[in-house]
């Protein structure tokens, strides 16, 4: 009985030691896997510190390109946009209401200084003359009868008895009345005289006619004032007119010579001098308007076309000079920023002459101070660290 349980026990013994084997097995796989999780968790930890190493910190004051203030002007030759105008104008409307009677001219006639433009007939105005001119002639001739009359009793008067002293001064009041008379219906003559004078309509210069809005038996009124019948320029001289910013406009003075360029002559260079100023500033432009008196004999030009003024401007020597990109313009300003020690101002400029990267600024700066380049309206002030 004992011999067959120790040889049962030996029948057994190979698969007990194979199971102890294969439990042995997965322990050692379970420890080695906790061991690899555990190297590299401290590979990735490590990796992470030394990243965080290299890293640093990170700066937060971002570095901007400096450039430095530089004294002195900039010379440059200004193209500006001018125009040519007529030397006088003048838009031609009916001071009395009539129909239109004859017109002599047309579109680009020439016409000299109180020549016959149109001529216009008013049946009322022509009869209230004649009556004016009448009663002026009656109360002429009342006039002159009462006059003899008073003369003729004052020549008798000097008979004692002859003529009482009433009659005398009556006859002298009734010819003083028609003096009054006389004058007034000579007034109202004159005035209606004036009245069928406007019926013709003449040149009040020598010019072109440049507008023609009326035919014959049109019906004019003198209150229309939305379209003239006629329009007349004089373009034997014309004004060459031009706004010239401030800064250069200071430099500038009347008998000055000037070059342009008129775009319709293939830029044609023609001279001349400025004639006046208008010594007033546009508010909106921060500009002065200049005129140059062009004679037009040969007609080649005319009132409308568009020149070049080409101004030469030596600059300022006492303007400060900074890249063009430094200066921002906002809506409501002109600045530079100025960097200092770290800290950024916003420095308001008016500007000058100026090149393709240059600019004359004026304003708080001072020569060797420091200004950002390719500055923009994003850039905020900042203080001192």
């Amino acid at each position: 009985m004992a011999g067959s349980n120790k040889k049962h026990l030996l029948n057994q013994f190979p698969y007990y030691l194979k199971m102890k084997t294969l439990a042995f097995n997965t322990h050692m796989k379970y420890c080695l896997m906790v061991l690899l999780a555990n190297v590299i968790l401290s590979a990735c930890t490590e990796n992470r510190a030394e990243e965080k190493k290299v890293e640093g910190p990170k700066s937060s004051a971002p570095v901007y390109q400096l450039a430095t203030v530089e004294s002195g002007g900039v010379p440059t030759t200004l193209k500006l946009p001018a125009q040519l105008n007529a030397y006088q104008e003048v838009s031609l409307f009916p001071k009395v209401n009539g129909y239109v009677k004859n017109v002599l001219v047309d579109l680009g006639s020439h016409v000299t200084k109180g020549s016959l433009l149109m001529e216009l007939e008013a049946p009322e105005l022509e009869q209230a003359a004649l009556l004016a001119k009448e009663k002026y002639a009656k109360a002429n001739a009342d006039f002159s009868i009462d006059k003899e009359h008073y003369q003729r009793l004052l020549e008798a008067s000097k008979t004692k008895g002859a003529i009482s002293p009433m009659d005398l001064s009556t006859i002298k009041a009734k010819m003083n009345a028609d003096t009054a008379l006389v004058n007034a219906e000579k007034a109202n003559w004159e005035m209606q005289k004036a009245m069928l004078s406007y019926l013709k309509v003449t040149a009040p210069f020598s010019g072109v006619i440049t507008e023609r809005n009326i035919h014959p038996g049109a019906l004019v009124s003198s209150m229309a004032k939305d379209k003239p019948m006629l329009e007349l320029k004089q373009i034997a001289h014309l004004r060459l007119q031009v706004d010239v910013p401030e800064h250069l406009a200071v430099n500038l003075h009347e008998h000055d010579t000037l070059s342009f360029y008129v775009s319709a002559l293939q830029g044609k260079r023609l001279k001349g001098k400025i004639s006046r100023k208008s010594r007033s500033i546009n508010m909106q432009y921060r500009s002065e308007r200049l005129e140059v008196d062009v004679p037009n004999g040969t007609g080649i030009l005319s009132s409308g076309m568009y020149a070049d003024v080409l101004i030469y401007s030596k600059g300022n020597k006492s303007a400060l000079i900074v890249p063009k990109s430094a200066v921002v313009t906002s809506t409501e300003r002109k600045y530079v920023l100025v960097s200092d020690n770290g800290a950024i101002r916003k420095i308001d400029v008016s500007t000058g002459n100026q090149t393709l990267d240059r600019v004359e600024v004026y304003g708080d700066l001072q020569t060797g101070d420091k200004v950002i380049v390719n500055a923009t309206d994003d850039i905020k002030e900042t203080t001192h660290e």
